[in-house]
């Protein structure tokens, strides 16, 4: 599965993105796809996954009621809404593919990466 994130961008605080992840090749009914973020300096942190058949979703405490993981299955494509975004929202933010094992927040499960789109949050 090959991964296109876009939908980043310059935003002040408060605003709203929503960040798109179009997938090349058969997403399986075993996948799960997730959202990471990584800002400059820091570890790359897990932000929320989403089960392709369930649409069971997981989101990170840090995000939990302001971003919303979704998918669209005709459209191979996986969202995330984020509202009330905060200038610590600031990273570049990567989509990811695990093939089987469900949601997970740990990135070495992930085998497939997008290559990143940057959202920075002004104050």
């Amino acid at each position: 599965v090959q991964l296109q994130a876009s939908g980043g961008g310059l935003v002040q605080a408060g605003a709203s993105l929503r960040l798109s992840c179009a997938a090349s090749g058969r997403i399986f009914n075993t996948h799960t796809m997730g959202w990471f973020r990584q800002a400059l300096g820091k570890e790359r942190e897990f932000v929320a996954a989403i089960t392709w058949s369930s649409g069971t979703t997981f989101h990170a405490d840090s995000v939990k009621g302001r971003f919303t993981i979704s998918k669209d299955n005709a459209k191979n494509t996986v969202y995330l809404q984020m509202n009330s975004l905060k200038p610590e929202d600031t990273a570049v933010y990567y989509c990811a593919a695990r093939p089987r094992g469900g949601i997970t927040y740990s990135s070495s499960y992930y085998s497939s990466w997008g290559q990143g789109t940057l959202v920075t949050v002004s104050s």
